[in-house]
């Protein structure tokens, strides 16, 4: 029904200068080749095998002028990890309200990072794939307005971008595909360049639910603590309309043929099984003639602070004033007390990583870029590491 659905809106895209619409349809690609050199862990989804399809795409994008100020943007994407079952990945209207301020509204991307808005475009960057310690959280599209405004301040260019939304769909935050929700989506991203500098930040808070059921060991630690109505240590597991918030800050340098950006960026929800989670990357590259070469270093910090320990008792005193354990079976003294349970869950959300990519891009068609890059992912949290090495072509049309 999906790909009917998308065949009748292209079909009715490419009749629409029939009714004096402005279209323009354009079109990227990536065909990715990768593989992990070792079998003790997966990274950015591969094995010890090679894949196409973990991270290869197609996509259309179809953008139609309706004049007065009006247009309407629509862009289509089929993942090789989703078995190119395509989905439209935008679908909004804007509104030129004069030449610096514009309203959008539909489904968009929020701007939480530099490349938010082209991040499905590999063309437009030099990786086969953005710093992941980054750019995990990048691919969230909710549905909501946006309202840009463009301006000069003195010798900067200034872009100010205010959101507002919401978002219900799959998250990898517990598991790899948990139902959440994300409602009064509120934050703006502000972008200053002058010549080869650019800045930007980012602020964006959210109410936060996300549900443990794909976690069988945590809905049965849920039903343990509300059995001993224990709701204030219930409310620190579950994420029920939680505040969550996202703060981001990055820049880059393009002087000459030298290349250097970063970006940093923190994650909270409070209240949480989720981690206070921080990450940033530094990059640098050089442009020689049609190759670009690069190296990169990223790091992956999440945990929770010490005082969200043990906050379990030990034992409860009933009614009828006898104490027993909090355990997963009062009547077994060697049964598993749920302090243990707890802190268990809260050190499972532990990531420390880091990361190194040396790669090169050459630009070998005005259109089309050939890639490969080579990455080591420490793990300090299990002591193990691992390489990836990929090859792309990535195309744009």
């Amino acid at each position: 029904m999906k790909k009917r659905l998308i065949a009748v809106a292209l079909c009715c895209a490419i009749n629409g200068t029939a009714y004096g619409a402005d279209l323009r349809i354009n079109g990227f690609a990536s065909i990715v080749a990768g593989s992990a050199t070792d079998d003790n862990m997966s990274v950015f989804g591969y094995e010890d095998e090679i894949s196409f399809s973990n991270e290869s795409m197609f996509a259309l994008q179809v953008s139609s002028d309706l004049g007065n100020g009006i247009s309407a943007t629509a862009q289509i994407v089929a993942r090789g990890n989703e078995d190119y079952d395509a989905g439209f990945e935008w679908a909004y209207v804007s509104y030129d309200i004069n030449e610096h301020l514009r309203l959008s509204a539909g489904k968009m991307r929020l701007p939480l990072f530099r490349y938010s808005d082209f991040i499905e475009v590999g063309y437009a960057y030099r990786w086969v794939r953005p710093p992941t310690s980054v750019y995990s959280f990048a691919s969230t599209t909710p549905t909501g307005m946006s309202l840009l405004y463009t301006s000069q301040l003195g010798l900067w260019d200034s872009s100010l971008q205010i959101v507002y939304g919401r978002y219900e769909g799959k998250a990898s935050a517990i598991t790899d595909s948990d139902d959440s929700t994300l409602n009064d989506i509120t934050g703006f991203n502000w972008t200053m360049s002058r010549d080869w500098l650019t800045l930007r930040a980012s602020y964006v808070v959210a109410q936060t639910s996300i549900s443990l059921n794909n976690s069988a060991p945590l809905v049965g630690l849920s039903g343990a603590l509300q059995n001993y109505g224990l709701q204030e240590q219930l409310s620190q597991l579950v994420i029920d309309k939680d505040d969550g918030s996202f703060l981001g800050l990055g820049f880059a340098i393009d002087y000459s043929n030298f290349l250097l950006d970063g970006e940093y960026t923190e994650i909270e929800v409070d209240n949480s099984l989720l981690p206070e989670q921080s990450q940033y990357y530094i990059s640098a590259g050089y442009r020689l003639e049609d190759w670009t070469l690069h190296v990169t270093y990223e790091d992956n910090d999440d945990k929770h602070p010490s005082s969200r320990f043990n906050q379990v008792p030990t034992t409860v005193t009933l009614a009828n004033g006898s104490v027993v354990p909090v355990s997963t079976d009062p009547t077994n003294p060697n049964a598993p007390l749920i302090r243990d349970l707890m802190n268990g869950a809260l050190n499972a959300t532990r990531v420390n990583t880091n990361t190194i990519t040396i790669g090169a891009r050459y630009d070998f068609h005005p259109s089309a870029a050939f890639k490969i890059d080579w990455s080591r992912l420490d793990n300090d949290v299990i002591n193990q590491d691992n390489d990836v090495i990929a090859v792309a072509v990535d195309l744009v049309f």
